[in-house]
């Protein structure tokens, strides 16, 4: 039987966030208010910057259960992050028993949070992998699109791999969206259309958050 990650963890992630992230930086969240209350929902978050998933657990207004890259999960870290409800993925093959664990949070009515390009970059959701897609399909999960902007705009004095200590980072979070059809199809067709579909959402969410936050 597949472990699910712990809710009580994921919750107690959550407050560490909340002290972390307020603390060091001065976060500005828009649009929180369109997370649905309960239910499952599958955060689709732009990836730039390493504190982007912290910043996104820190100021979201539920606990959110992250797919994290198995090389973070070592020593002391690894043990922290799996007591926090995060999860281990292996990012080279199909991940069966990370699968099962990211759709069992979503069967328990949890929160997901999902880098849908894969790996870090431009931040820019310019390409997609197709897991989003299938999480999407397969629960029938609504996406909420999630935007963090100001983690790359420059290098902190002290520590230069994060952003200024009290600089402004934005989170905008945008309207939920069902990735797919409606026919409950899940071939590799239907899942490439939904990849296409939520392409399109996520890069007309990131556009509005630019404008909404002149960044």
């Amino acid at each position: 039987m597949t472990e699910i990650p712990s809710a009580r963890g994921a919750e107690v992630g959550r407050r560490i966030g909340v002290g972390l992230m307020y603390g060091l930086w001065k976060p500005r969240v828009l649009g929180s208010w369109r997370v649905p209350d309960t239910g499952p929902v599958i955060y689709a978050v732009n990836h730039a910057h390493n504190i982007d998933g912290p910043m996104v657990m820190g100021v979201a207004p539920r606990p959110t259960h992250f797919l994290i890259k198995k090389e973070a999960f070592v020593g002391p870290l690894g043990r922290f992050l799996t007591g926090i409800g995060q999860l281990k993925v292996d990012r080279h093959s199909t991940d069966r028993t990370a699968i099962a664990r990211a759709l069992g949070v979503l069967e328990n009515g949890g929160v997901l949070g999902i880098f849908p390009e894969g790996t870090r970059g431009e931040g820019d959701f310019a390409s997609l992998r197709a897991g989003l897609a299938y999480f999407a399909v397969r629960s029938g999960a609504p996406i909420v699109p999630v935007a963090v902007l100001g983690s790359t705009d420059r290098p902190g004095r002290l520590i230069k791999a994060l952003p200024p200590l009290r600089s402004r980072v934005d989170v905008v979070f945008g309207d939920p969206f069902d990735a797919g059809d409606g026919s409950g199809r899940r071939t590799r067709k239907a899942l490439d259309e939904a990849t296409e579909r939520i392409q399109k959402q996520l890069t007309a969410h990131l556009e509005n958050a630019r404008r909404l936050t002149g960044r």
